[in-house]
């Protein structure tokens, strides 16, 4: 469940006090996971050791934001051509090594972080459809455990202020490998829990209407293998990377950060509407990156010590 803001004291005297129960249990359980991926998913999907390079720890922010550590590894990104549900921009499958571990929130940006960062509800700037003026839709999305829905550039700049008051330069957006690499978590299926979509309502808000329908408290629905939140639905997630459908086909395999120039970003995981169109975990979508609707929002990625 979505923490909120925790009180500063409070987090200061938890870090004298060391790990809780809870996190010892939650970091042996990601270190059995690595230990074991290799034997489980073959040698194109290991995890691959990097010794004390490792962020192996949980990591809570000077606003409450918690982040979960994310190995090094290698993994195949896309969909294979046996998916009868793939789309052309979402092959060719290929192997991606992410080279270096790093943070990735456990849950959306939520609005109340957004104020904590930027002073105001990202819901005071103007959007880009008619859907938040439908009745009833701004009360149930403007909430401050909800996502933040704002457009590519709005999370630039929430960024920018962030690693300011941190006094630092580790927070960004995850590449669209990084998000896709986490999002799945050790899995090769369509979805970080499986192939069948009739278990998507346990890990995702999704399919709903503009009439009764909306965003949900961050962290409600079940995590996957790496205790990432709503990585399928709820909100679309920006990523770093300008959209291509063609790139799969020249991206370098280490590290890749997508096409040097583009019009449009990417966004992943699919929203809470039935528009959505889905919320597989190599599905992609692109819009402009001043587009700021009531569905896209954003994880962050805080670089490893």
């Amino acid at each position: 469940m979505f923490q909120g803001i925790k009180d500063k004291a409070d987090g200061l005297g938890r870090e004298k006090k060391g790990l809780t129960r809870r996190k010892l249990l939650r970091a042996a359980s990601f270190v059995a996971l690595a230990r074991c991926a290799p034997a489980l998913l073959g040698h194109s999907n290991r995890v691959l050791a990097q010794g004390g390079r490792q962020a192996n720890e949980t990591y809570t922010n000077s606003i409450g934001m918690e982040f979960v550590p994310i190995p090094a590894g290698r993994f195949l990104m896309g969909s294979p051509d046996s998916d009868p549900e793939a789309r052309a921009f979402e092959k060719p499958q290929h192997e991606v090594t992410i080279s270096r571990p790093f943070h990735l929130g456990r849950y959306e940006v939520t609005q109340a972080q957004w104020e904590a960062v930027m002073g105001s509800n990202p819901y005071t700037l103007d959007r880009s459809n008619p859907y938040y003026n439908p009745p009833g839709m701004a009360e149930r999305i403007t909430r401050p455990d909800h996502p933040a829905t704002v457009s590519w550039n709005d999370a630039q700049e929430f960024i920018a202020r962030l690693n300011r008051l941190e006094g630092g330069n580790r927070y960004r957006l995850p590449t669209e490998a990084e998000w896709e690499y986490a999002a799945r978590a050790g899995t090769t299926t369509a979805y970080s829990f499986g192939d069948n979509d009739a278990d998507l309502g346990r890990h995702a808000w999704f399919g709903e209407d503009f009439a009764t329908g909306g965003t949900h408290p961050v962290g409600q629905k079940a995590p996957n293998p790496w205790g990432l939140h709503d990585i399928h639905g709820n909100a679309w997630e920006w990523v770093q990377d300008w959209f291509d459908a063609a790139y799969y086909a020249r991206s370098p395999s280490v590290d890749p950060t997508g096409p040097r120039q583009g019009s449009k970003h990417v966004v992943r995981g699919g929203s809470w509407h039935a528009t959505a169109t889905s919320w597989r975990t190599a599905f992609r979508r692109d819009y402009d990156p001043d587009y700021r609707g009531i569905s896209i929002g954003f994880r962050l990625l805080r670089t490893a010590e």
